[in-house]
C-alpha cells in the first residue's frame, strides 16, 4: 500500500523528526520574529484551503509547507514573549513530549479497567499536588476527597455545582424534583462559565446572584450574607457559593476566611476557583492566597468542599489540564 494511504513506521520516524525540528525552530527563533497578534480578516483562511474535501492525501511536505504559508499567519502566538493577553499558558518540552508519549500509546482512562495506570496514575500526581501546594489533607483520595483532571475550570465548576446540587437535595433532583428554587452565589467578577454551568445544571441562571464587589475586584461578604437571608425569606434554597481566587479581569482575591465562615453557617458548598492564581500556591510564601480554606480544622469543620486551578496556567502545561 503506498504512503499516501497508509503512513509505514519508517515514514513516521522521518516526519516525526521533521516536526519536532520544525517545533524546536517556531519556538527558539520564529515565534519572537512573527506579530504577536494574527493580521489576517475574518475568512481569510478558509478561503485559502480547498473547498472540497480531497479525494487523495497530500505528502506530509507539503502539509508542513500549508501550515507555514496558510496556518502560521491565522495564529495568536500564545508562546510569543511578548504575548500579554488573557492568561499565562506557556507549554514546555516536557510538556510535549508528554503529549506525544500520551497520543502514541492512545488511552482510554473513562475506567479503572480500561487502563488501571491511567487512573492510579492521576489519582497518584493529585495527591502529591496536595502536598506540593500545602492543601488540606482531606483533599488526598486517602479520605472522602480527590482530584480529577477535567478539560478546564469551567468544567471543574460544572461538577462542583452538580455535586452541591445533588447534596443540597438529598439526590432528589435525579428523582422527584426540588419544589423550591436552588439559588447559587458569585461576585460580579467571576468568569462567565459559571453562569453557563448554571444553566446546564438546571439551576437557572435566573437563580445565580451576582455579589458587587470592594475597590480590590473582592467580593463584599457582608452582601453576599445580606442576599442569602433575603433568599431564604423569600422561600428559596442557597446551596452553593464560588470564590475565585485570582479574577480572569483582575487577578482579585476574594476573602476566603470570611466566605468560608458564612457557607459553615449557612450549610453551603464553597468552590474556590483558582484557575489563574492556583499555581502561586506552588510557591509557600504564596500560601496566604487561600488562607481560610480549610475553616476550622480544630473544630473539624472545612470551608471549602472543592478548588480547581489550572497547571496549564504557568506550570508549562499544555492546554487542557485544568485539576478539581
Amino acid at each position: 500500500m503506498s504512503e499516501s494511504h497508509h503512513m509505514t513506521e519508517d515514514a513516521f520516524r522521518r516526519h516525526a523528526h521533521a516536526l519536532v525540528d520544525w517545533i524546536i525552530d517556531y519556538r527558539e527563533r520564529r515565534v519572537r520574529e512573527l506579530p504577536v497578534l494574527s493580521q489576517v480578516e475574518p475568512g481569510e483562511i478558509r478561503a485559502r484551503l480547498a473547498k472540497d474535501p480531497p479525494e487523495r492525501g497530500e505528502p506530509f511536505e507539503a502539509m508542513l509547507r500549508d501550515v507555514d504559508e496558510i496556518l502560521l499567519p491565522g495564529i495568536t502566538h500564545w508562546q510569543s514573549p511578548d504575548f500579554f493577553a488573557f492568561f499565562p499558558a506557556n507549554t514546555s518540552y516536557p510538556a510535549i513530549l508528554g503529549e506525544l508519549l500520551s497520543a502514541g500509546l492512545g488511552v482510554q482512562g473513562m475506567l479503572w479497567a480500561t487502563s488501571p495506570a491511567c487512573t492510579e496514575l492521576e489519582t497518584h500526581v493529585l495527591d502529591w499536588l496536595v502536598t506540593m501546594l500545602g492543601l488540606p489533607e482531606r483533599f488526598r483520595s486517602s479520605g472522602t476527597g480527590g482530584g480529577t483532571i477535567e478539560d478546564s475550570a469551567s468544567s471543574a465548576a460544572l461538577c462542583a455545582l452538580l455535586a452541591a446540587r445533588e447534596r443540597a437535595t438529598g439526590f432528589a433532583t435525579n428523582e422527584r424534583g426540588v419544589d423550591r428554587p436552588l439559588v447559587a452565589y458569585a461576585s460580579t467578577q467571576t468568569h462567565s462559565s459559571l453562569e453557563k454551568a448554571i444553566g446546564v445544571a438546571g439551576i437557572g441562571k435566573g437563580n445565580l446572584r451576582s455579589i458587587d464587589v470592594d475597590e480590590a475586584f473582592a467580593i463584599r461578604p457582608d452582601l453576599l450574607l445580606e442576599r442569602i437571608a433575603a433568599d431564604r425569606a423569600e422561600g428559596r434554597i442557597p446551596f452553593f457559593v464560588c470564590a475565585t481566587v485570582g479574577t480572569t479581569s483582575s487577578n482579585a482575591i476574594d476573602p476566603l476566611p470570611e466566605i468560608g465562615a458564612i457557607c459553615e453557617a449557612e450549610g453551603l458548598w464553597l468552590h474556590v476557583d483558582a484557575a489563574m492564581a492556583g499555581s502561586a500556591l506552588l510557591l509557600p510564601e504564596m500560601r496566604h492566597l487561600v488562607a481560610g480554606i480549610d475553616g476550622d480544622p480544630a473544630a473539624g469543620v472545612p470551608a471549602a468542599d472543592s478548588l480547581s486551578w489550572n497547571p496549564h496556567k504557568w506550570m508549562g502545561t499544555i492546554l487542557d489540564c485544568s485539576l478539581l
